[in-house]
């Protein structure tokens, strides 16, 4: 995986986010043009989820005759309608969500799917299908790797029992996951960075570079609708 990854919420969905500023949604044309320049740049990770709108649907339409060139993550628990979030973890809401991601992505697997938190990780992890349905999901080879995306530190040091790999927020702001990204690492475990510039908030140079600067980070996944700022970021990857 390339160590700067795309996070495609901003090309499906432009409602409730995080970022501090407002933007437009980029038109089909616009969002094939970017994610197929993305590839030509390099960039060989893309994260994706049910919950970004029509992030799936476009990837699979623009990109999904290159699948064999990128490492592709979704998730599953949660869903998003009408400017709300909603969470699922039953067994037949998680094998419904990886068979209608797999149609919009147009692909027969995923490489990763991660479990998308809605901040309660342990109850999610030891009181739901979640983990079992992954399990078989992974078995039946229709996802090759799966994961947390979680809030918590004991949700990823919990999670490290079971996934090939965790995604956790980590940035100049909130070291917290510092010691649990280690122990992953150790184990084997992939790590994926999200969150990585604070949704926008700190500076993009200083931000990747802390990030990318711990050896045991797999990919950070950056989001933006545009290829020149993303050809800045793998820049800047390269001076480290």
């Amino acid at each position: 995986m390339s160590p700067i990854g795309f996070g495609a919420f901003k090309i499906g969905r432009n409602q409730n986010t995080k970022y501090g500023a407002e933007y437009e949604l980029p038109d089909d044309r616009a969002v094939a043009q970017l994610l197929n320049s993305l590839l030509d740049l390099g960039i060989n990770y893309i994260d994706t989820a049910p919950a970004y709108g029509l992030s799936e649907a476009r990837i699979g339409a623009a990109i999904g005759h290159r699948r064999h060139e990128f490492t592709l993550s979704t998730k599953v628990g949660e869903t998003f309608a009408n400017g709300a979030s909603a969470f699922d973890f039953s067994r037949a809401a998680i094998e419904s969500s990886v068979h209608a991601s797999l149609q919009r992505l147009k692909c027969e697997a995923v490489d990763f799917v991660f479990i998308h938190s809605n901040g309660d990780d342990m109850q999610i992890l030891d009181h739901t299908d979640a983990v079992p349905t992954l399990l078989d999901l992974r078995a039946a080879g229709l996802v090759k790797g799966i994961g947390l995306s979680g809030k918590t530190v004991a949700g990823a040091q919990a999670a490290l029992r079971w996934a090939d790999a965790i995604m956790v927020e980590y940035h100049l702001d909130d070291q917290t996951h510092e010691s649990v990204i280690a122990e992953a690492a150790a184990n084997g475990v992939g790590v994926v960075i999200k969150k990585g510039l604070s949704a926008g908030k700190l500076p993009t140079a200083d931000a990747i570079r802390f990030v990318l600067a711990n050896k045991n980070v797999s990919s950070l996944i950056v989001g933006s609708l545009s290829a020149e700022h993303m050809s800045e970021n793998l820049a800047m990857v390269r001076e480290l």
